[in-house]
């Protein structure tokens, strides 16, 4: 009778309760109940009554009732979990007994996410809200199991373990797992596997390690997946071979290795950096027809990105495709995230393009990065139309997008524009952040609207939205640029109002803002005002003498730093070293360069680069090998780029012997030439003719044409680079077709220049101005002014403008062909005389 009384009771409370309170309606209620509500008379003495409402009996409810109205809705968990959180909302305070409750109801029910749920809450609140203690729910649990039987509350444990391994309290995690085993439960090997996926992801690979070895001593059985997460955690501490013998301990253990087995220790090796040895595990166990799937593809496609190794990745790609295996958005994400990063935006976008080709769908996280990519690389209004492009293709974009494509609106001053996709963003429920806000605010300030920026940090607050050190580093900077210098420190006075500290980064922020808005004095002035000056602020100070144009200051600060032996961070270095190159001191580079080996071991590849790009492009050959070689001297192996700027220096100058030398070299390195670099050499060449040609005409004196180049005592022709291509099967560029074009010309082989012009245009290439004055003028050479007169008009047609050079090749052409006209002319008319006397 009870029973249904609670029962019945309980349904008022979950369906009339306005207040969340328990309201019965009837004194009889309350007599049949009152055994189960706590003691008021105390408050009755005291003239308080628990008629709160005129209408309706509040009372105040005690543990053990609760308990029993959990229990008795254990059929009803919906409505049991609905009463638990009703009750504590209203302020009643849940002990040991009603959480036991509620975790009974969820074993019994297999609720394992609402279990998981309240696992988290009891941890997160702790014995200070709770008034007890995860270690007492532990202690019921045991008690609870060895009342029951291990089959009803083992659920609860795991549960347990895994609400600690989620929230990363691996000890307590680990200490719940073997006193479950001490009291004479075991848990499941699900919850052991979670703990150890956990400590593996979270770089504890030592941990999962041992708690599997662990788990092997207390009688544990691992499963297929146990072994995978081991060769895992096995692979990422660099344990290969350890690894290897987890498969033998499988096959002893009767496990068959599975798909996760395989693309895990694929994985592994790929998260040490050997993603060479994953792609050869990978072969020979696809050859070996072990069941391997799409998953071991793009880990080694992920691998192989993240080891900037782009064109391997782009093999096991194909290889995939070969293999009749579909690459999926993950497999395709992974390459165009590598070319972002890498800021080859053109093989991006070419990479998305063959992926939607294929009627894989695109993604928020690929489309950002693409955007962010355009972002970086100056090109905000690719951003805008590309953000366009991409709505139109219906592809979901989420708040990251929407960001990059503000940021680029901001950029360009369209401020109106970027107010339309905020708006755009609240009318499709969006959550807009700090950084939507600080983005605007920068906006502002890279226009030199800073009352609109500091309107819209007030609204920021006004919405509840606390500012952090980037939007006031932001702000910093806008006052900065626009000489607003009391200001700026103002802002400082006020961060650290708001609890905030300016860092290094906000102190540089206005040293180089102040740079860039040409306030020198003002930036000297605040840098010395620094009571503590970084190796940071020393950099910000240079950069901002570099802005200024005044490399002299800077050079001389960082030599001053120098003899202190302080060196300053890389970007700054490399940004002096172009100012120093852009004005031509390039002697100071070259000490820049050598204080940086000086102080530095671990030397900048990127450094070496510049310095060998601004000597070669100055001709300055010496200097450029001297760098170089220094290069070769410690251990570093120059690439292709490198090698490329080299030759090209050298064919500059006219050096040409030794950018044949040097081009074997690359080759004896086991460096293969690309495309550039034979247009380079085939570019050298022709130049070289036309200098021949100018100095001296061999051919008419019956000496030997220089078109050919000495190698080692034997001549080289330069047809032998256009073969070599062929055989790599490198594809020509426009570039490369247009040198071959204009050195065919240039050698008045007119008929091989027509026929490269042809095949480069069935091969789908576009001649550029370029392309056509090389042509027009080996036309005009010929006298056949008529065809040259064709191209300018094709060119006209194609919406492609003749420059300059072009239509002076013409005129010169034309005024030619009048000339050889008029001396044919003039010589018939002689002879003309001559017969007739």
């Amino acid at each position: 009778m009870w029973v249904s009384t609670i029962r019945s009771a309980s349904y008022r409370y979950l369906f009339k309760n306005s207040y969340h309170l328990i309201r019965l309606k009837s004194v009889s209620s309350v007599a049949q109940l009152s055994p189960y509500f706590s003691d008021s008379s105390s408050d009755e003495q005291n003239g308080n009554t628990q008629m709160k409402n005129s209408t309706n009996n509040i009372l105040e409810v005690n543990s053990y009732w609760v308990t029993e109205m959990l229990n008795s809705l254990k059929e009803e968990p919906e409505n049991a979990l609905l009463f638990f959180r009703q009750l504590k909302e209203s302020g009643f305070k849940h002990d040991v007994q009603t959480y036991m409750a509620m975790v009974r109801t969820f074993c019994y029910w297999g609720m394992d996410m609402k279990l998981d749920s309240l696992f988290l809450e009891v941890i997160n609140c702790g014995k200070k809200d709770l008034g007890f203690e995860v270690s007492d729910l532990f202690e019921e649990l045991v008690e609870g199991l060895n009342a029951e039987g291990p089959n009803s509350l083992v659920r609860a444990l795991d549960a347990l373990v895994k609400a600690y391994a989620s929230l990363r309290m691996f000890d307590e995690a680990i200490d719940v797992l073997f006193k479950t085993k001490r009291c004479g439960f075991g848990l499941s090997v699900l919850s052991c596997n979670y703990l150890m996926n956990r400590l593996v992801e979270c770089g504890k690979v030592d941990m999962a390690v041992a708690v599997y070895k662990q788990l092997k001593r207390i009688a544990v059985k691992p499963n297929v997946y146990t072994y995978g997460i081991v060769i895992k955690a096995l692979c990422r501490k660099g344990s290969l071979e350890e690894a290897v013998n987890v498969f033998e301990e499988m096959e002893k253990a009767g496990e068959t290795p599975n798909e996760f087995t395989y693309s895990t220790y694929i994985e592994g090796l790929c998260s040490y950096g050997r993603s060479d040895l994953a792609y050869d595990v990978l072969r020979a166990w696809k050859g070996a027809n072990l069941p391997l799937d799409v998953y071991a593809y793009t880990a080694v496609i992920r691998g192989f990105v993240n080891e900037k190794r782009l064109q391997e990745a782009e093999i096991v790609l194909l290889d995939m495709e070969e293999q009749e295996l579909i690459p999926d958005a993950f497999s395709y994400g992974a390459i165009i995230h590598g070319y972002c990063d890498a800021g080859n935006i053109t093989k991006a976008l070419d990479f998305h393009d063959k992926m939607e080709a294929r009627g894989i769908k695109s993604n928020c996280v690929i489309v950002s990065s693409i955007l962010q990519c355009l972002c970086k690389n100056g090109k905000a209004c690719y951003v805008v139309d590309q953000f366009s492009s991409f709505m139109k293709q219906g592809i979901f974009l989420d708040e990251v997008a929407y960001n990059v494509v503000i940021d680029a609106l901001c950029k360009l001053g369209r401020f109106g524009e970027a107010v339309k996709l905020l708006d755009e963003m609240k009318g499709k429920k969006m959550t807009l952040d700090i950084m939507h806000y600080t983005t605007f605010i920068n906006g502002y300030c890279l226009h030199g609207k800073i009352l609109d920026a500091l309107e819209l940090f007030e609204e920021m607050k006004e919405k509840g939205l606390k500012p952090d050190v980037i939007t006031y580093n932001v702000l910093a900077g806008g006052f900065s640029r626009n000489g607003l210098v009391k200001e700026a420190l103002h802002l400082l006075d006020h961060m650290k109002g708001q609890g905030l500290t300016p860092t290094t980064v906000t102190h540089n922020v206005i040293i180089e803002g102040l740079c860039v808005g040409g306030y020198a004095e003002e930036a000297e002035a605040f840098f010395s005002s620094l009571e503590y000056k970084s190796v940071e602020n020393y950099a910000a100070m240079v950069n901002g003498y570099c802005e200024l144009g005044n490399t002299k200051d800077a050079y001389e600060l960082f030599v001053r730093l120098s003899k202190q032996g302080i060196l300053i961070r890389r970007n700054s270095r490399l940004k002096l070293l172009t100012s120093l190159c852009l004005e031509g001191e390039y002697g100071k580079a070259i000490k820049l360069f050598e204080i940086v080996l000086t102080l530095d071991d671990d030397t900048c590849k990127i450094m070496y680069s510049k310095l060998i790009a601004c000597l070669s492009s100055a001709g300055d050959m010496k200097r450029a090998r001297w760098v170089f070689d220094n290069m070769v001297w410690r251990g570093l192996t120059p690439d292709v780029v490198i090698y490329t700027m080299m030759l090209n220096g050298y064919c500059k100058v006219n050096h040409l012997q030794e950018a044949v030398n040097l081009f074997d070299d690359m080759k004896e390195r086991g460096i293969s030439p690309d495309v550039i670099t034979y247009t380079v050499m085939l570019d050298g060449h022709s130049k070289n003719v036309k200098r021949d040609r100018l100095s001296s005409d061999t051919g008419r004196n019956g000496g030997e044409r220089k078109d050919t180049w000495w190698n080692n005592g034997e001549k080289t022709d330069p047809s032998t680079f256009w073969s070599e291509m062929k055989e790599m099967e490198l594809k020509a560029d426009v570039i490369c077709y247009t040198v071959l074009i204009d050195r065919h010309c240039k050698s008045d082989n007119i008929d091989d220049a027509i026929r490269l012009f042809t095949e480069m245009i069935d091969r789908g290439l576009e001649p550029d101005s370029v392309t056509y004055t090389a042509l027009i003028c080996g036309y005009c050479k010929q006298g056949q002014v008529e065809m040259a007169k064709d191209l300018v008009n094709e060119m006209w047609s194609k919406g492609i403008q003749p420059d300059s050079h072009t239509i002076s090749a013409l005129h010169h052409g034309i005024i030619k062909a009048k000339k050889v006209h008029l001396r044919h002319n003039n010589n018939s008319g002689k002879s003309e005389v001559i017969r007739s006397s």
